[in-house]
């Protein structure tokens, strides 16, 4: 008889169902528990970011680069031979200590680069042109950052390019980046003289590893062969400003061409890359391109009209969407930042971001921010963030 007598009840709530009327109150079944409604959740982005909002931090001197230390603050480089040091808000301070620099045309303080183990060491790398009988020539020196990061000191130069050359301030290169192994690579450009680029006897033209006190990785390629130079790993280079290590070891490099034809390389160990013999580009008469010559590796992205490129990054975060992975190069010419995706041994730009201005460098915040140096006297110092 209870089941029966539950009948009237059970039709009436049902009869209470299938309303437009939103005043009904819900029907609760006495002893059951009402459901936490699941929060929405928020969707990702997919889209990759096309555009950037601009922050300014400081205006420098010609800067031309920049590294983060582990507590944020950055080193910067100023053309004329000063090192700064630049906190995220915009305090700039003077590290002393620096060697002496030839500051003329695209000579000057150039790179600047934390030893892998500076955690421990403070070991600071700075490349620059150096003055010295028959002119001038890139130099990489290393000294010891003090705790305050205000001086260096027991600075000692590593490595010198030879020869030095007189009468000629261009493409002194002069980047650097270090390999998983500790050894530092450093790019070399060919001082505006072509076909020494060629010479396996001179570093002109040329990317060289060496260990990190100046001596020669028993393991490079042309070590031990007659009339080759045991510090260089690859030749036929004209400009190079770009050098960057992916988590995968593989090294890639960005150079500026002649009239046209800059470069994204893939760098090879013991391989030429052509320069003067083939190019791109033109060097006031039509050159050679790299398909008439399989024997020299060709780049996997070229560029006619120029970008110029400065420094380069490979973006590792995800703060930028659709960015991660993706290699990102300063344009000078361009005035903004190219992106090219590496897919394999394939590679191809997928972006630009106008910026107004002749980009220098870029790098990577520790926030996934990235930071950017502006070419010239009043260069700034600018954090981009996605818009």
């Amino acid at each position: 008889m209870r089941s029966l007598a539950l009948i009237p009840l059970v039709l009436l709530l049902a009869s209470c169902g299938g309303s437009d009327d939103a005043t009904s109150p819900p029907v609760t079944v006495p002893g059951t528990p009402t459901p936490t409604p699941s929060p929405t959740p928020t969707p990702t982005p997919t889209t990759p970011v096309t555009a950037v909002t601009r922050t300014p931090i400081a205006t420098l001197d010609n800067p031309w680069a920049m590294v983060f230390l582990p507590d944020g603050r950055m080193l910067v480089t100023e053309k004329p031979g000063r090192l700064r040091l630049v906190t995220t808000s915009g305090s700039v301070s003077t590290v002393t200590g620096t060697p002496t620099v030839v500051n003329a045309g695209q000579g000057g303080l150039l790179d600047v680069a934390l030893d892998p183990s500076f955690a421990t060491n403070r070991m600071v790398y700075l490349s620059y042109a150096e003055a010295g009988s028959g002119g001038a020539g890139l130099a990489v020196a290393r000294g010891t950052l003090s705790a305050d990061a205000g001086s260096l000191s027991n600075v000692t130069v590593i490595w010198r390019q030879t020869p030095k050359v007189n009468n000629e301030t261009r493409h002194f290169g002069g980047r650097m980046a270090f390999a998983g192994d500790g050894t530092l690579f450093i790019t070399a450009g060919e001082r505006h003289q072509g076909a020494p680029a060629q010479d396996p006897q001179v570093t002109l033209g040329k990317i060289v590893r060496i260990n990190s006190d100046g001596s020669i990785p028993s393991d490079n390629p042309f070590v031990g062969m007659s009339g080759m130079l045991p510090d260089i790993w690859s030749l036929g280079h004209r400009n190079p400003y770009g050098l960057v290590f992916t988590s995968d070891g593989r090294l890639f490099e960005s150079e500026m061409g002649p009239e046209g034809g800059d470069e994204f390389n893939l760098i090879r160990r013991g391989a030429n890359y052509g320069w003067r013999v083939v190019s791109e580009g033109n060097d006031g008469q039509v050159l050679p391109r790299h398909s008439t010559r399989p024997d020299f590796d060709a780049p996997l992205v070229s560029w006619t009209p120029v970008i110029a490129p400065g420094g380069m990054i490979q973006y590792t975060d995800a703060r930028f969407v659709g960015w991660t992975g993706d290699f990102i190069l300063a344009g000078l010419v361009s005035q903004g930042l190219v992106r090219v995706r590496v897919t394999g041994t394939t590679a191809s730009e997928v972006g630009r971001v106008s910026l107004g201005a002749r980009i220098r460098e870029v790098e990577q915040g520790p926030n996934g921010s990235i930071w950017i140096l502006e070419d010239g006297g009043n260069g700034r110092l600018i954090r981009l963030d996605p818009a």
